[in-house]
């Protein structure tokens, strides 16, 4: 005998309720520091309180003067644009060669390019230290660099693998019949099909580079100072307040990059 119309499957129901619990419960995990950090940078009191005994823009303001997080913030973007734009290179012919190869060894290489995602970032760093010492050389901005196009380049490859999909070969094939060489049909007809990924995965590779931490901790040298590893020490140290401003402005700032990229180039929809 059918069921009636008017049945409930409770266990698909208990199910939704489950992972919307769950969602809800990792929801409030993730934004509730945010939050917290935000409200905090804009106490009017000399210490960090949560919560502030009075709302004030004062931190903001001291941020003009903070000369150190000023060589440290421009350190971090001076670093993060070099890493991005060999992440967008390199993470681009990777792509194009996985895309329209064909073999066994394109996996392992597709693999071996995402592995960073995967190897602890603290573990890679240390390791890469060891590396660079047993190689004589030392850490350095270029080095940095390097050892963040590493652990960057996967975000880059993936947008832009996935842009590649979803483009028409018989597109490339009316170019190259039409006299159009490889770089021609490169530059005219794939690069402009694929730049929403390719924007999305470069904006991916700035924001991992910029806030990078472990990688920062092993390869940057006594000279060299990223505004992560300084915000670090300033609450190992002294708790300044200023360092909530800082976070609260990352915060507002990445927000706003978000909502661009995904208005611009479709965030979301490229990482599917």
């Amino acid at each position: 005998m059918p069921a009636p119309r008017y049945a409930v499957d409770w266990d698909a129901l208990s199910v939704r309720v489950v992972f919307g619990i769950l969602a809800g419960i990792a929801l409030v995990f993730l934004v509730a520091p945010t939050l917290i950090v935000l409200l905090t940078s804009f106490t009017s009191s000399q210490s960090l309180r949560f919560p502030p005994p009075g709302l004030s823009l004062r931190w903001y303001i001291a941020l003009l003067d903070a000369d150190q997080m000023q060589r440290a913030a421009w350190t971090s973007l001076v670093v993060a644009f070099w890493t991005t734009s060999i992440c967008v290179v390199f993470g681009t012919a990777a792509a194009i060669g996985i895309s329209r190869g064909r073999g066994p060894m394109l996996k392992v290489f597709d693999i071996l390019f995402m592995s960073p995602l995967v190897l602890p970032a603290l573990a890679f760093g240390f390791a890469a230290l060891i590396f660079i010492n047993r190689l004589g050389l030392s850490p350095n901005i270029p080095i940095l660099v390097l050892g963040h196009v590493i652990v960057c380049v996967p975000f880059v490859l993936r947008t832009t693998v996935a842009a590649l999909t979803q483009l028409d070969p018989a597109l490339l094939d009316a170019s190259y019949s039409l006299g159009g060489g490889w770089w021609m049909t490169f530059r005219r007809v794939t690069l402009p099909l694929i730049a929403p990924g390719l924007a999305s995965g470069a904006f991916l590779a700035f924001m991992a580079s910029f806030d990078n931490v472990p990688v920062s901790l092993f390869l940057a040298d006594e000279r060299t100072e990223v505004l992560p590893i300084h915000l670090w020490q300033q609450i190992e140290t002294n708790l300044d307040v200023r360092t909530a401003a800082v976070s609260g402005l990352i915060v507002v700032l990445t927000l706003l990059l978000m909502v661009l990229a995904e208005w611009l180039a479709g965030l979301t929809h490229q990482m599917r």
